[in-house]
């Protein structure tokens, strides 16, 4: 029940945070799809916290396993974007974009447990 509410609340905050900081959500978004970074934001916004919602009950949990895995896939290209354009992010350290690769991993993982 921990690993549960522990990463329903994770992606949940995780969603809230592209409405309360969105332009820092914007620019990360890759320059490929940069002229819809509003929306994008917005959609992975909405998309983390109805996950994270649906883990909570039964009959849902094993949809937002998948949803939320889905979600992880979509925006990994933001991290790849950052870790190769690390001029294009001067306040956080280069080691630190490239960690962020690996780290969702472990985001992978925490949702696994997670939607069990």
């Amino acid at each position: 029940m921990a690993a549960r509410l522990g990463a329903a609340a994770f992606w949940v905050v995780a969603g809230v945070m592209h409405f309360v900081i969105p332009r820092q959500y914007e620019a990360i978004v890759p320059p490929r799809i940069e002229r819809w970074k509003k929306e994008v934001v917005v959609a992975s916004g909405i998309a983390e916290i109805a996950g994270g919602l649906a883990i909570l009950p039964d009959a849902t949990r094993r949809g937002a396993r998948w949803w939320l895995l889905a979600t992880l896939v979509a925006v990994y290209p933001a991290n790849i974007h950052m870790a190769l354009q690390p001029e294009r992010f001067p306040k956080i350290p280069a080691a630190a974009l490239w960690a962020r690769l690996p780290l969702q991993g472990i985001f992978g993982l925490l949702t696994w447990r997670g939607t069990r």
